[in-house]
């Protein structure tokens, strides 16, 4: 470059920007650094892609944190707050937990949008999100993991009423038959029943 004269032009990637770094730390992480002891105490929600028929779709889940157990999913075209909202209210419909649980998520724009802080204000839960640790959310980016390399890797779903069937088949399935090696090898149905 020298050489031919020319000069490398550099671009300012990041901006401080104080008011959307007041606006993402208004839920900080409420998480322990260790698990939940018991639960419906601390749920952890995320959303991820998968493909059908050429195009994405985003599965939102809500997996309680000491079972493991999933408490609810939805799967739609769009990724936005009502997706989310609608798979916390099939939770919260579900389980009815005491008021202090926490809800655990990363800070996208579907967790911090109003509709979603607003539903779970009103239920008495507390908002938590991640910060900087991936980890933080670690129970929930296992259970991606393990639907992926058990169901969705290497197969073709032909629309998306056979995507659904698939993941509410691995859902039973990873509910109560899968043995986690973090719950003594029970399956989070079972472990539920042995913590009552």
């Amino acid at each position: 470059m020298r050489l031919a004269g020319l000069r490398a032009r550099v671009a300012r990637v990041y901006r401080a920007n104080p008011r959307l770094h007041q606006f993402f730390t208004q839920h900080p992480n409420r998480l322990a650094r260790r698990p939940a002891a018991r639960p419906d105490r601390v749920w952890v929600g995320d959303i991820t892609y998968l493909a059908v028929a050429g195009r994405w779709r985003f599965l939102a889940v809500v997996l309680d944190q000491c079972s493991r157990r999933v408490l609810a999913w939805a799967l739609a075209r769009r990724r936005d707050a009502a997706l989310t909202r609608r798979v916390c209210d099939a939770a919260l419909r579900r389980r009815h937990p005491a008021p202090g649980l926490v809800f655990h998520s990363d800070r996208g724009s579907e967790y911090v949008a109003a509709a979603f802080r607003d539903r779970l204000q009103t239920a008495g839960v507390r908002q938590s999100s991640a910060q900087r640790e991936p980890k933080d959310n670690a129970h929930m980016e296992s259970f991606f993991h393990s639907l992926k390399a058990e169901v969705i890797h290497g197969a073709v779903f032909a629309g998306e009423a056979a995507l659904r069937r698939a993941i509410r088949q691995y859902i039973k399935y990873y509910n109560r038959q899968r043995a986690h090696s973090g719950l003594a090898y029970r399956s989070p149905i079972d472990f539920e029943a042995r913590a009552a």
